[in-house]
């Protein structure tokens, strides 16, 4: 070689070492600038994945899910070996032998870039697609890639090959809001990833490149030819055989969009969940993957749902067919798709299916669905018995055809009814209709129900396998709108909650939101008031015309009892579960507003939404059924206040507790401080005589008496889940009366209709608004607190003879006979303070023989009336002692 030969061959091997060198400093220069700015590696282990709010009742089952990402969390152990194989075959086959970088794949990176300017492929390996989808954008940049480079590097130092792996299942976005492969197997096929086919791992390994273009539910070719190389690689890279090829590749795509399935129908339960969640957390509830475990009973909850939306359905039948929700246009009949996407449309409301009138014949309808089914609807399942809507009070004459109400392209709302045919050997049977034959139909109808294998020659006959048939029932989806809330009396955890007929058709939570007049369902606190006053439930009230002229009531008063009549004399137990209202005013002008309202308050009633006048006596203030069963929950436990609740714990993503509820609770035998709870025991009850109308009793206007509780002081950290006591809202004695008054509001008075149940447990008061606009029950046994609303949200009037007792009641009927179905009657223990008494039921006075037994605070006995032999007999009613037929309790001291 010359001289001149390897002066040139040293001087390019000099530009080569100082190009590299140039380079490497280049490179060690960015790595120095970029690497204090690069997060650290060791917070991937502690790394919280962004997992949406999930909402459980209290025996677990989902009630509902917030989050804008969906996302089930699960351990590398957890995924199936074939499918991590089928992410390495299409993403990354050699994830297990590098270093975190895929030499090759950079090198096409760097000559793309070169190229067009701008990286196409990527070039990445599963590290870099964790560090990049978990720390990094992805904007195609050198800068970002370099970072991504460095990142992987760091990962792959610092964590295991599974590690990294189970980061990149769980965090990868797979289209539909899904992240991870868990969530992505049930948003496109509606089960776990470990239950998946070959077929399906495979088409889930290919979403990671591109979501929306190998969609399988967007584009399912595309899909299905991402999917099929996919599972060539896995068979060339030995991860299947052949026949395990051909078996995956002949599949047919069945991906379809999944909602997430829900266990229990509660979306009301749902969003109070939600806000309560957010309320304590923040926005971070949202993603954080907090569990709200709430106190709801999904038994009792559907039955609620269940009893509310029939009960509505049943009012609504009463008043009348108001006709077809819409009428589409005749040549959409011709349109199949177009149809079908208008039914698509139209929300399902209460389990009922719109459809469309397709042919109409006199006596049958024939009606398609939104599956493209056409379904028959006889004349018998709801066609016969259409009147036409006129007014809420009046229906026109019965249909005598379908032809004269009906025509093709009208849109119905159908319910489906299973038919059971059940046949026994050696007779033949009728078909049995299933439909809602479970639910209290008459409130008087008692007897037993037959047998339904019971052979009628009395021979024994074996029952086969009943066989379901489906048959579709014309309905409407009602016009009213109601309530049902039931709690724990104990300490007031809400097990079930309806907030009107469907959540789809109104958000509107009417248990929480919507305040209405309760009526004569608020007697019972004024009553209550009395008794603790020092009144008995035998002092005697006039039962009169009564007119007050008030300038707070803006105009002349005339108070009047339903039906206009006037009993006279009238003792307060009856008085109360006959919902006298001259009585019920009487009394509460004679206590005076300002003590009442003090001591309704100690109810929780908020005092500055009660009426200041008398008309509260009726139920004149606005309250919403979740107050209204919380006062009622004092009735059930024996007198203390206890508030509702919703969100019993929430729990961190690991199952850790975030929050546990430390609701009021009652406690029987723990010491109560002072002698007497609320009121003015120990006087001696006003002369009601005295008081003319339009007079105020001697205390109005004074300072409510002072309300004492149990202390609820701060909880002993040592002691962190101590419950704190529950304040009193009346004294034992006084919740003792009640009860057994209240009792008789089933027994002889408004609630009769709820004897069905065949319970001596259950009491509760019906309420009724002018109009009528307001239909309540609100009624308990000693293991639920219940209350019952229908109404207009608009306000408008139910309708001619809907009271309580025949639009709310049925519901509260249908709710508790399925809540207390199986539980021994429970009853109140009787305080050492009552005493039974003879008593004359015309005037409430103490006598010797005759009469009828009543119940009273040992220190309000009442006189002895003087002894008349020749006074008239008592009536038969006269002679029952109400409230004492308590059969699992001994019956009271006789004093006398």
């Amino acid at each position: 070689m010359t001289v001149k030969a390897r002066n040139r061959l040293l001087a390019l091997l000099w530009l080569c070492l100082a190009g590299t060198a140039g380079t490497a400093m280049v490179f060690a220069s960015i790595y120095l600038y970029l690497k204090p700015g690069l997060p650290s590696v060791e917070s991937l282990r502690d790394i919280r994945l962004q997992t949406p709010l999930r909402v459980y009742s209290q025996d677990m089952k989902l009630i509902g899910e917030f989050g804008e990402k969906r996302r089930n969390p699960i351990t590398i152990e957890q995924t199936p070996e074939p499918f991590i194989k089928a992410i390495l075959a299409a993403e990354d086959a050699s994830f297990y032998s590098h270093s975190g970088v895929s030499i090759k794949g950079l090198m096409r990176a760097a000559s793309q870039l070169v190229q067009t300017g701008s990286i196409q492929s990527g070039g990445s390996t599963l590290t870099m697609q964790v560090a990049r989808n978990f720390f990094l954008s992805r904007e195609q940049r050198f800068i970002r890639k370099f970072n991504e480079i460095l990142l992987s590097l760091q990962i792959e130092r610092e964590l295991s090959k599974d590690e990294i792996l189970e980061l990149y299942i769980n965090k990868i976005f797979l289209g539909n809001r899904a992240y991870g492969f868990q969530a992505a197997a049930h948003v496109y096929y509606g089960r776990d990833i470990k239950d998946l086919s070959m077929a399906q791992w495979a088409m889930m390994a290919g979403l990671p490149k591109a979501p929306s273009t190998f969609n399988p539910i967007a584009n399912p070719t595309r899909a299905l030819v991402r999917r099929n190389w996919i599972l060539k690689r896995m068979l060339d890279l030995g991860y299947i055989d052949q026949d395990e090829y051909k078996h995956s590749i002949t599949a047919p795509v069945t991906a379809s969009y999944h909602s997430r399935d829900l266990d229990l129908d509660a979306p009301y339960i749902a969003e109070m969940a939600r806000k309560e969640a957010v309320d304590l957390f923040g926005d971070s509830a949202y993603t954080d993957g907090y569990q709200v475990i709430t106190t709801i009973n999904s038994r009792l909850q559907d039955q609620a749902r269940k009893a509310l939306q029939h009960g509505l359905e049943t009012y609504d039948a009463r008043h009348g067919y108001r006709g077809p929700e819409q009428r589409l246009p005749p040549e959409l009949l011709h349109d199949s798709d177009q149809l079908i996407d208008l039914l698509n449309e139209i929300p399902v409301l209460g389990g009922l299916e719109p459809g469309v009138v397709t042919a109409v014949e006199p006596k049958l309808l024939q009606v398609q669905l939104r599956d493209r089914r056409v379904v028959e609807v006889p004349w018998e399942n709801g066609l016969s018995s259409i009147r036409p809507y006129v007014t809420e009070s009046s229906r026109g004459p019965r249909l005598q055809s379908a032809e004269k109400m009906f025509a093709p392209g009208d849109v119905v709302r159908l319910r489906r009814i299973e038919v059971k045919h059940t046949e026994v050997i050696g007779s033949q049977q009728e078909p049995a209709n299933a439909g809602d034959s479970a639910q209290l139909v008459s409130a008087l109808e008692d007897s037993p129900q037959p047998d339904p294998f019971a052979d009628p020659e009395g021979t024994s006959s074996s029952p086969q396998e009943p066989q379901i048939s489906e048959e579709w029932e014309l309905t409407q989806v009602p016009s009213a709108q109601g309530a049902l809330v039931s709690i724990d009396p104990q300490d007031g955890a809400i097990r079930a909650l309806v907030g009107g007929y469907d959540f789809r058709q109104s958000h509107f939570n009417r248990v929480t939101q919507a305040a209405r007049q309760p009526g004569s369902s608020f007697k019972p606190f004024i009553y209550a008031s009395a008794i603790e006053r020092g009144y008995t439930a035998a002092s005697v009230i006039n039962d009169a015309p009564i007119i007050f002229e008030e300038t707070n009531l803006q105009d002349v008063w005339r108070p009047e009892n339903d039906g206009g009549t006037f009993l006279g004399p009238t003792r307060l137990r009856m008085a109360l579960y006959k919902s006298r209202n001259m009585v019920s005013i009487r009394l509460l002008q004679a206590l005076g507003l300002d003590y009442a309202l003090g001591f309704v308050e100690g109810f929780g009633f908020d005092r500055s939404k009660l009426a200041r006048n008398l008309t509260i006596a009726l139920g004149s203030s606005a309250l919403t059924p979740l107050e209204m069963v919380r006062g009622y929950a004092a009735f059930a436990n024996g007198g203390y206040r206890v508030e509702p609740y919703l969100v019993d714990r929430v729990l961190d993503v690991n199952g850790e507790t975030l929050y546990q509820a430390l609701p009021l609770t009652v406690c029987n035998d723990c010491p109560e401080p002072g002698s007497e709870p609320r009121g003015f025991n120990n006087e001696e009850p006003l002369d009601l005589a005295a008081i003319q109308p339009g007079e105020e009793g001697p205390d109005q206007g004074k300072e409510p008496p002072e309300l004492k509780v149990l202390p609820v002081g701060p909880l002993d950290s040592s002691k962190s889940q101590a419950r704190p006591l529950a304040p009193r809202a009346m004294s034992p004695e006084t919740a003792y009366i009640m009860d057994s008054i209240l009792k008789d509001v089933i027994k002889k008075g408004t609630g009769r209709r709820a004897l069905a149940m065949k319970r001596g447990d259950i009491a509760g008061k019906t309420g009724t608004t002018n109009g009528p606009r307001d239909a309540w029950f609100s009624g308990y046994s000693p293991y639920l607190a219940t209350s019952a609303w229908v109404g207009f949200d608009s306000y408008g009037e139910l309708g001619k003879n809907e009271y309580g007792g025949s639009a709310a009641l049925p519901i509260w009927i249908d709710f508790m006979s399925v809540a207390l179905e199986g539980l021994p009657e429970r009853h109140l223990p009787q305080p050492d303070g009552i005493m039974t008494v003879r008593i004359n039921p015309k005037n409430g006075l103490r006598t010797s023989y005759g009469g009828m037994f009543e119940i009273f605070r040992a220190n309000r006995v009442p006189g002895r009336e003087a002894y008349n032999p020749y006074r008239s007999r008592y009536t038969d009613e006269d002679r029952d002692m109400p409230g004492r037929d308590q059969p699992s309790e001994p019956p009271p001291e006789e004093l006398f």
